[in-house]
């Protein structure tokens, strides 16, 4: 049609076979990555929350789903697996399949701190677990009903301590840092505090609300609203700064109780089942960050009183080697060791 030769049949072969070879190589020196960013994903995701809807991790897990889910182009579907101090959830994710459509949004409980903790777990955290992002730093503020009239950390300590056994404190979830800081201020000043471990963040403040008891380590995102209607009182703050949230709320160090305890913070972040390809892990990596980098959920995770982090598997496996001999010091001196 262009007045050019026909092309001989033995050349289209060469030249198909020399195309195919050079994708071949190309494929090869970019390894399984370059396969898995085109490939994936090619359906929905499942993000396992091991606590029960309704707190602080599980909101989070919404928000960010909902964003993630348009840059990944699949339904990101919550999955809440409650039970267990995260256990149960974080379990079932180190047992999926490792191929990016099984992912866990969790605590530094179940992703770090339950090995110092428990003598046997059903999975390790280091083992079992990849690491994607670390969403955010998680301070907390310490609450406490009304009815126990102290207003400072320092009058609280002496309270529990001139209560033995008469008061108890709350956790959402056994080895999360309101069970570790508690038991850590029980065992410091004698004070035989029962610790009462519920499903999750929100039916904890509820029996705080109904006095069921008396106090305990909860998100803005729970304590708030109870704060500013009066019916908890905020007795201080986790970590080493205020909430911008709760701008007025000191936190326990400025109030003197400088023990490390009270000036660490746990973190919300995202996994995966060990052996998931890198390639994956960046993919959703970059997803995260762009979802936290929008405005309105980064300003969702500030009204919860934390404080958003720029992470990647890299740098949030660093953070965990960073903290891991702080916690573990942690549970060593609160006396909290499980079977």
């Amino acid at each position: 049609m262009t007045g050019d030769k026909p092309v001989p049949f033995h050349a289209l072969n060469r030249r198909s076979w020399l195309g195919a070879a050079a994708l071949a190589a190309a494929t090869a020196c970019t390894g399984t990555a370059a396969w898995a960013q085109t490939a994936y994903p090619n359906k929905p995701i499942k993000v396992v929350v091991p606590f029960a809807p309704g707190g602080a991790t599980d909101v989070l897990a919404r928000v960010l789903a909902e964003k993630m889910a348009v840059g990944l182009g699949q339904p990101m579907v919550i999955d809440n697996k409650p039970g267990a101090a995260g256990i149960i959830g974080t379990d079932a994710v180190a047992k999926a399949a490792p191929d990016g459509y099984t992912l866990l949004l969790g605590l530094s409980n179940s992703m770090l701190t339950n090995q110092f903790l428990y003598t046997k777990l059903p999975y390790s955290p280091e083992k079992d677990i990849a690491p994607i992002y670390q969403i955010a730093i998680a301070p907390l503020v310490l609450v406490a009903h009304p009815s126990v009239p102290v207003a400072t950390g320092p009058e609280l300590l002496k309270y529990i301590a001139a209560n033995k056994g008469k008061v108890a404190y709350g956790s959402y979830g056994t080895g999360a840092y309101p069970h570790l800081a508690g038991a850590y201020m029980s065992q410091s000043q004698n004070a035989d505090m029962s610790h009462v471990a519920y499903r999750g963040e929100a039916p904890m403040v509820q029996d705080l609300l109904g006095g069921q008891i008396q106090i305990a380590f909860a998100s803005a995102l729970q304590a708030k609203a109870h704060i500013d209607a009066g019916k908890l009182r905020a007795i201080g703050v986790s970590g080493e700064r205020r909430m911008g949230t709760l701008p007025n709320v000191p936190t326990l160090a400025e109030q003197g109780l400088n023990d490390e305890a009270y000036r660490v913070a746990g973190w919300l972040a995202m996994g995966a089942p060990a052996g998931t390809p890198p390639a994956i892990l960046e993919r959703i990596a970059a997803e995260v960050r762009k979802a936290t980098e929008h405005p309105d959920v980064a300003q969702r995770i500030t009204a919860m009183g934390f404080d958003v982090q720029k992470s990647s598997p890299t740098l949030f496996t660093a953070a965990m080697n960073k903290e891991r001999p702080v916690w573990e010091r942690l549970i060593k001196a609160s006396g909290a060791k499980l079977d």
